[in-house]
Parts: structure tokens; sequence; C-alpha cells
């Protein structure tokens, strides 16, 4: 797994958590650091997912059911749902990571951590949002300014 992949997959997993049983993130964080190590800019990386997709993640889900209604919200899987969030977060938030880097570093999360059908349907989920990149980016913009 590459490095920053490895970041990832430490971040979902703190995510994943969180979402499920409602634990603290940053006690979750550490525990997982812990259990797989990480250097200081991949924990770095793993925590800025962390601590950025967790308070947009109404506004993240409003998005992923907005630009993806033919697939319900509340039935996608946990684990798929973490994955989409982040990737989102990650084209449309945080901006530095090229769509096409985080739609495919997302269906590789889905690999390893989802069903059998995962990667397929976080690969159709984002595809049909990254044609819709450019308005989450500016309404994302718009939440941030709003909060400032």
């Amino acid at each position: 797994m590459k490095p920053r992949t490895k970041a990832r997959s430490l971040a979902l997993q703190v995510l994943y958590e969180v979402d499920l049983v409602d634990h603290p993130p940053a006690e979750v964080f550490r525990a997982r650091l812990e259990e797989t190590p990480l250097s200081d800019d991949l924990a770095e990386f793993a925590r800025r997912i962390i601590f950025g997709v967790l308070p947009l993640v109404q506004q993240l889900d409003e998005a992923i059911s907005h630009y993806a209604p033919e697939w319900p919200f509340d039935q996608i899987a946990a684990i798929d749902r973490n994955i989409l969030r982040m990737a989102v977060w990650e084209f449309a938030v945080q901006g530095e990571t090229p769509l096409k880097v985080a739609i495919n570093e997302a269906v590789e999360l889905a690999k390893h951590f989802g069903s059998e059908s995962s990667p397929r349907f976080v690969n159709g989920v984002l595809g049909n949002l990254a044609e819709h990149a450019q308005v989450l980016r500016q309404r994302f913009r718009v939440l941030e300014k709003q909060e400032q």
C-alpha cells in the first residue's frame, strides 16, 4: 500500500468508528496511530482528513445525496459512506488532491475495506459527483465563508 493510501486507510478507520459508535475522534486517532504508526507528515495528512471531514459530515452527505440521488444515502453501507465523504472532502473542500487521484484512492480503499460491489459503487457515485466538481467546490467555499 502506498504511503498516502496507508494514511487514508487509517483516516477511514477512524471516521468509520466515529460514525458507527461515536467514540471521541482524537482518542480513536491516537489508538489507530499506535496500531499503525505513520511518519509525522503522513499522520498529519490523516489528521487533516479526519478533522476536515468530521465538521462537514452533514454538508458532505447532503452534497452526495443531491448529486447522486439514485443511491439513497441512508442505504449506503457505512464503509462506503465514509469513503465517499473522504473523497468529496479531498477534491471539493481541501482542493489539494486532484479529482482523478481522489477517485482512484477511494476505489482502492473500497477494494480493501468494502464489499465485492463497493469499488464499482464508489466509482459510480464519485463519477457522477465529478461532473459537478466545480459546483461542489464553490458550494463548500461559500459554506466556509459563512462560518468565518
